[in-house]
């Protein structure tokens, strides 16, 4: 008695190397394809991320705004504190009262000390307004500061003695002392603002910012042994 072997072009009958259907899975089809994310969705420009990146941007422009306009006080304090260069005027040229004297060195120290207790308080104020923190705080703050220098470099010399040397010594008369501008030679300067700002915001934002906690429970692997 012999027994039918199957056919090899048996549809029902599975073939050596061909895939078996999972438990529950109709024959002869396959897993369900994964759906595909729609258009966009990543994050990137007009997708997920979009409104992230607007919200930094706006968030930067506005610290830069709120800093800058305080480098008017600090120009104001500039103004009053630095201390002045006496010239005078022989009626032929204009020379330094005292040739040895430190006070040029010292305005632009004022400026310096100025620009780091400036840097100071902006930072612990950023960072008590948003205290998450964010790059666009930190964008912010660096170009506010940069901005907020100049304009008290600016300020202190407007509103600072006469920059017309010939001017101011004709008004002085012969003999005279009188005021030498405000001048800043070391343009280092300007950048103690933005580099006290950025790294207080920085430092205080990683000690005392809040802490992001996962709530996801990793699952311990089947067969796992405690």
């Amino acid at each position: 008695m012999t027994v039918p072997t199957p056919s090899p072009h048996d549809p029902d009958h599975p073939h050596a190397g061909s895939p078996r259907s999972a438990p529950g899975e109709q024959p002869g089809t396959g897993p369900a394809p994964q759906p595909m994310p729609p258009y966009g969705v990543e994050a990137g420009y007009g997708g997920e991320g979009g409104p992230l990146v607007r919200r930094e941007l706006r968030e930067a422009a506005v610290c830069a705004v709120a800093v800058a306009v305080v480098g008017i006080v600090m120009g104001l304090l500039w103004l009053w504190l630095a201390p002045r260069v006496p010239l005078y005027n022989n009626g032929e040229v204009v020379l330094f009262k005292d040739p040895e004297g430190e006070e040029a060195i010292g305005a632009e120290g004022v400026f310096a000390l100025l620009g780091l207790a400036f840097g100071v308080v902006t930072g612990l104020l950023v960072f008590l307004a948003r205290r998450r923190g964010g790059i666009g705080l930190v964008v912010g703050l660096a170009v506010g500061g940069l901005l907020g220098s100049v304009l008290a470099w600016r300020v202190g010399v407007w509103f600072g003695p006469e920059t017309d040397l010939p001017a101011a010594a004709r008004a002085a008369g012969k003999g005279a002392t009188f005021d030498a501008p405000l001048e800043l030679h070391a343009y280092g300067m300007l950048l103690a603002w933005p580099v006290a700002a950025t790294l207080v915001h920085l430092v205080t934002t990683a000690l005392f910012g809040p802490r992001e906690v996962s709530n996801a429970v990793a699952e311990a692997p089947q067969g796992w042994e405690h």
